[in-house]
């Protein structure tokens, strides 16, 4: 047989590792995996083997079907069919990946979990939808239940329409098949079926394939995870995430994404030998005004993905800030911070060094603050350090309820609590002790200067933190007190003089934070919604305050200095 697509496959794999073809970090680390896993697969101690013949015939029935949308979907005038697809190298490369990495005993598939992070109109719902079909049709597995799964049914029918009329604008096929198409379902005579889903499958399920588009929006991983639980019963099954990037840093397909990353540097312990995972996108470094930095995100540059139509997006993004986050998600595959962030998120994520710790930094004055906005909602506890030459590290410690905690929506909140970043405290109600209590010990281990927290909201708490020797002090929430601080943030982050430790809390609310602006230009911090929180910059900003008032002269120089 002859082995043309593998060896278009493997061309584009040369292309980019060798930089002939431009590609982000991502897709090089899984270029040189594929090659490393080959040399790995000539040793008895590795698992797999890669199965040239499979990956062929997924390549091969991908080309059997028809377009399904733009000028490739019209019909040949003179057969009066459509066009057949036809698989682009970077396209080959993503499908041999996933079929022809083989079991050496058993010659199932390797891989049980995949990620394809990529921009739009790359024809990734085609992709998906051809996925969808050999798992539906041609993986010899009766009774395969295939399911596109989403959070609306408007996404749902983004992989299942197309895969639905590849069947009604291939008849004959249909016909070989036996395939029977229905309203909402595609249905086989030994009882496969492939079908669209809103949530989660109901009780009874059997996933063979569970394919999961545009995975940014959904809030949890709830759909995902009642897929791949319920594919216990399959012998090589598969959970497919496909999607762009989004503006939930908190939601589950980031985590995924960032569980890719770690997986594709191959940091020990995260390795994960059956999921497969492919990111396009751009380098940080990358200038995304440029039209080189569209042709390394998008591998369907000039194919599917028209410059005509996609450089005049780009030249509004350039003039017009508000235009630039859907650009950047949707034509470079970048996460983004609110649609509308005061502040940039990805200088912010460079400024992390998760080394560091509080306790590096106790000879450094240091200013406490709180924000008890809320009784059954986050409540952030943080430590601003002064250092020499106007540079701040900073560090926060959470709050929540238990029943808040536990809410299906926040499943966010769980993760960072396993992590240990959220503390949880018992019942309906924030119990404000656990904060009074961390923040007199770290007046007993810092050299800790005040700690400023709006009377307002703490009226309750102030006489027990003056009692506990806590040295409180009211700063006010207003827009007077909180613009300079906001400006002076966002002036330390562009200017690299603040450091943090990655911690994922305080990063989310650094992504959500919007800002309300007066004729004036005065700034306060905002939200788009009461999801996306930001009670621990609100703290940071009494710290900042505070520290923006203290005499120069007070500052110690120890000579830390960091990057």
């Amino acid at each position: 047989m002859s082995a043309s697509h593998y060896k278009d496959a493997e061309k584009y794999v040369a292309g980019v590792i060798s930089g002939k073809i431009p590609a982000c970090k991502w897709v090089k680390l899984a270029c040189k995996r594929h090659v490393s896993d080959l040399e790995r697969a000539k040793t008895k101690a590795f698992r797999w083997k890669f199965n040239v013949k499979q990956a062929e015939r997924i390549c091969n029935f991908a080309e059997m079907m028809p377009h399904v949308k733009g000028k490739w979907a019209r019909k040949d005038p003179k057969t009066g069919e459509a066009k057949k697809l036809k698989l682009e190298p970077w396209q080959k490369f993503a499908l041999c990946s996933l079929f022809g990495w083989v079991d050496k005993k058993t010659g199932f598939r390797r891989f049980t979990k995949c990620s394809f992070y990529i921009p739009r109109k790359n024809a990734k719902s085609t992709l998906a939808s051809v996925i969808g079909w050999w798992f539906f049709i041609k993986d010899g597995e009766p009774g395969a239940e295939v399911y596109s799964g989403a959070t609306s049914e408007k996404q749902a029918w983004e992989v299942f329409g197309p895969a639905r009329r590849m069947a009604i604008l291939e008849p004959d096929l249909v016909h070989e098949l036996g395939v029977t198409v229905a309203a909402r379902s595609l249905q086989a005579p030994d009882g496969s079926k492939f079908e669209p889903i809103i949530g989660k499958p109901g009780d009874g399920a059997s996933p063979h394939c569970a394919i999961i588009d545009e995975y940014h929006e959904h809030p949890t991983s709830e759909l995902r995870d009642t897929m791949e639980t319920g594919m216990g019963a399959r012998e090589q099954p598969l959970s497919l995430i496909i999607s762009t990037a989004g503006s939930n840093l908190a939601g589950p397909c980031r985590e995924d994404w960032k569980n890719c990353e770690t997986m594709l540097e191959g940091t020990e312990g995260f390795v994960d030998e059956t999921h497969l995972a492919i990111i396009w996108t751009i380098d940080d470094d990358d200038d995304w005004t440029t039209e080189a930095a569209l042709a390394k995100a998008n591998p369907n540059w000039g194919v599917s993905v028209n410059p005509d139509v996609i450089l005049p997006a780009l030249a509004v993004a350039r003039r017009d800030p508000r235009k630039q986050s859907a650009y950047l998600t949707k034509h470079l595959n970048k996460w983004v911070a609110a649609r509308n962030a005061f502040f940039n998120i990805e200088e912010w994520n460079r400024l992390a060094d998760p080394k560091i710790k509080p306790a590096d930094f106790s000879e450094y004055p240091c200013i406490l603050a709180a924000d008890f906005a809320s009784k059954h909602d986050l409540v952030a506890l943080m430590q601003l350090f002064i250092l020499p030459e106007k540079r701040y590290a900073i560090f926060g410690k959470y709050y929540l309820p238990e029943t808040t905690i536990n809410l299906p929506e926040n499943q966010h909140y769980r993760t960072w609590k396993r992590g240990g970043w959220i503390t949880e405290t018992p019942g309906d109600i924030t119990d404000l002790s656990f904060i009074l209590e961390d923040a007199a010990q770290m007046v007993r281990d810092f050299q800790v200067e005040e700690m400023p927290s709006d009377p307002n909201r703490a009226w309750g708490i102030f006489p027990q933190m003056q009692a506990a020797g806590i040295p409180v002090v009211e700063y006010r929430n207003t827009v007077l007190t909180m613009s300079e601080p906001m400006k002076q943030l966002d002036a330390m982050i562009r200017a690299k003089t603040i450091t943090h430790n990655g911690d994922p809390v305080l990063s989310w609310a650094v992504s959500n934070v919007t800002a309300k602006e007066d004729k004036k230009e005065n700034v306060y911090p905002n939200k788009e919604d009461n999801r996306s929180k930001i009670d621990p910059v609100v703290a940071s900003l009494f710290a900042i305050g505070r520290a923006m008032t203290r005499p120069e002269e007070g500052v110690a120089s120890h000579g830390f200095s960091f990057v």
